[in-house]
């Protein structure tokens, strides 16, 4: 993650504990009554949105607002796209415009790869969510619930996830969030387990790093955390299970089955949430269920990498080193400063 943030598979264990770390000072902002850092000021960030999503692109445009940027929304119904406008175009215009920043999500997955590393714009990439293939903020933001609950909000600083028992459960054949937490919570040091209908468990998924299970009741007694993921009926082109009640039945999370987990145990979802499908309204408005929690938190990591990719301290690591400098008049003045204060 030199410049971008692409992939979760990307992130060290060092990044994303920094990462981490530093959504954990940006939470602190949060609880001021005025919820804005003046870091971002002066700088332009895109959300570039060729699909739907309500939440991240609310929860992107909050952290960028909080960090005092310049926000322009850019959603493709409506736009120039529909009308057969490429990606490239788009982009094009996008740095004819100085744009400092651009967020993306995109139904193909590789869009946001091809927009970094195309040359078409000089200007840093965020993936927010590629068909399906990841969304490496997502996961973040869930690693990042996940630690403040398991481990503690303030022992939790310079930790990772090591040791901790994590089972996502649901449709990961079509889920980039299910991908994208595989890859961060592995680097993390956690054990991952996947439970799904067979039908919707991706080809080549023994080469993941994490198990397999068709028993939901076998795997609850020993999660740290459960996250139940949404059945993606818009990306879906068969018949995948037999009836939602044969699939509630089996891969549901209700009262009964919550009861089996231990009793630090959390349920998360990455919403948004299909009450009484994938999750029951018991489950979902219980204690336990850390929903709302994981929508505030996204706004402190994401405040996190734009802070690290665009405003950050200029430390060595592979997330802070920053983007090439734009030239500026003043660099030049403070090196002859420098010189002459040297002679």
């Amino acid at each position: 993650m030199m410049r971008h943030l692409i992939s979760a598979a990307d992130l060290t264990r060092d990044d994303a504990v920094q990462i981490l770390d530093t959504a954990e000072e940006m939470a602190r902002v949060a609880d001021r009554p005025i919820k804005k850092l003046p870091t971002l000021r002066g700088r332009t960030i895109c959300n570039l949105f060729f699909e739907d999503s309500t939440r991240t692109r609310i929860s992107f445009e909050a952290a960028e607002k909080r960090l005092s940027a310049d926000v322009i929304n850019f959603a493709a119904k409506g736009s120039s796209v529909s009308k057969g406008e490429s990606l490239k175009d788009t982009a094009q215009t996008l740095e004819a415009m100085g744009v400092d920043a651009v967020v993306i999500r995109h139904g193909a997955s590789g869009a946001p790869f091809r927009l970094a590393t195309s040359g078409w714009i000089d200007a840093p990439v965020i993936n927010a969510g590629d068909g399906t293939h990841q969304h490496p903020t997502q996961a973040l933001l869930d690693a990042f619930t996940m630690r403040r609950r398991l481990v503690g909000r303030d022992a939790g600083l310079g930790q990772d996830l090591a040791g901790k028992r994590i089972t996502l459960v649901g449709d990961v054949l079509h889920s980039r969030v299910a991908r994208s937490n595989v890859d961060l919570l592995h680097t993390l040091g956690a054990e991952v387990t996947l439970v799904a209908p067979p039908t919707l468990v991706p080809v080549g998924v023994e080469t993941w790093p994490c198990e397999v299970s068709y028993d939901l009741d076998r795997v609850l007694p020993k999660s740290d955390a459960v996250m139940m993921l949404r059945v993606q009926r818009e990306r879906m082109n068969a018949a995948f299970f037999p009836t939602e009640r044969e699939y509630s039945r089996r891969y549901g999370l209700d009262g009964e089955r919550m009861a089996k987990m231990p009793e630090h145990a959390i349920v998360m979802h990455p919403g948004p949430m299909v009450r009484g499908m994938e999750i029951t309204a018991e489950v979902a408005d219980s204690d336990r269920c850390t929903v709302v929690e994981q929508v505030a938190n996204g706004v402190s990591v994401r405040m996190a990498v734009l802070y690290l990719l665009l405003g950050g301290n200029d430390s060595d690591s592979a997330v802070t080193r920053p983007p090439v400098a734009h030239h500026h008049p003043s660099d030049e003045r403070s090196a002859h400063t420098v010189d002459s204060e040297n002679k």
